[in-house]
């Protein structure tokens, strides 16, 4: 009856009255208890070093959540040479429509670290960020956008070697830069956000010191504005997947949080994380956005 009642109320205003309403709603929210989902049901596959069976399946679970949202996954396939030998790698690529095809990439690595003698499941190293860009797909699919979104899903970013020594790491975002640079397509980058280790129940997000400053400032600002103190004025550097973006010349910033005891130890488990730290970070990034956005298109 409640249904008649309102299909009534609709015909007497008009479809358009009707297409308003829909127009005005408010967008999808960053919902972090569906991020959490991903995260766990990455964890359940195991470890998932770069071109492992394991990985594989992680690639199979997150094209098919992009499926589900009505989305596709495109592989970016590649060979690299590593201190075991050649390993099939693959990125994974999401385009979300915008008003222009100039593009702004958010993204993160999907592998782990491989150990031959620990098991190492990374729920906050290659879990958090993974699962981070399934549930942004889902918010950012029906929203506005400005500018094209990309999301990016590297592969390859941990060192097969115990330390992390170049070119032994960042395999996925170095081939990432390299082939547009190739196509031709690297200035239709407008700018990158990197998101990496972003669930720890003790979030602590300092400055990244090599990071452009503008991108900085503006999630530091929205942090600011949402009050959330998980954003520290500190600064570190770190070598990371956004590194080979800057040296293009790419404005780029990494969320991350270093300041995790469990990192690369067989302890980064489903206990060290948390939704709540999901949420800070979607909200904060959510909230980034638009400025970042109108930065870029003046660049």
């Amino acid at each position: 009856m409640k249904t008649l009642c309102v299909l009534c109320i609709l015909c007497v205003l008009g479809v358009d009255a009707f297409v308003v309403t829909l127009a005005g709603a408010d967008p999808p929210r960053f919902d972090s208890s569906r991020a959490y989902e991903h995260l766990r049901q990455l964890v359940a596959i195991g470890p998932r070093p770069a071109g492992s069976p394991a990985i594989a399946s992680a690639r199979q679970y997150i094209s098919a959540q992009m499926k589900h949202l009505g989305l596709q996954a495109t592989e970016q396939a590649f060979d690299a040479d590593t201190p075991i030998g050649r390993v099939r790698m693959v990125n994974l690529l999401v385009t979300i429509p915008g008003a222009r095809k100039d593009r702004l990439i958010v993204g993160g690595h999907y592998d782990t670290k491989l150990f031959r003698n620990a098991r190492f499941v990374g729920a906050n190293d290659g879990g958090s960020s993974a699962a981070f860009l399934i549930e942004l797909a889902r918010v950012l699919k029906d929203r506005t956008n400005p500018l094209t979104i990309e999301l990016v899903f590297f592969d390859g970013e941990e060192a097969f070697n115990l330390d992390w020594v170049d070119p032994d790491n960042t395999y996925g975002s170095r081939y990432y830069v390299g082939n547009a640079r190739r196509a031709g397509t690297l200035s239709s980058i407008t700018a990158m956000v990197l998101v990496d280790m972003i669930a720890d129940r003790q979030l602590t997000i300092r400055r990244e010191e090599a990071s452009t400053p503008w991108l900085t400032d503006a999630i530091w600002a929205s942090a600011r504005k949402l009050k959330q103190t998980a954003f520290l004025n500190e600064s570190l550097r770190v070598e990371d997947d956004h590194m080979h973006f800057l040296a293009a010349g790419i404005p780029a910033v990494d969320i991350i949080d270093l300041d995790y005891p469990a990192w690369h130890t067989p302890a980064d488990t489903l206990d060290q994380v948390s939704a709540r730290s999901l949420q800070i970070v979607g909200d904060v990034l959510l909230d980034a956005l638009p400025t970042i956005e109108a930065t870029a298109l003046k660049k």
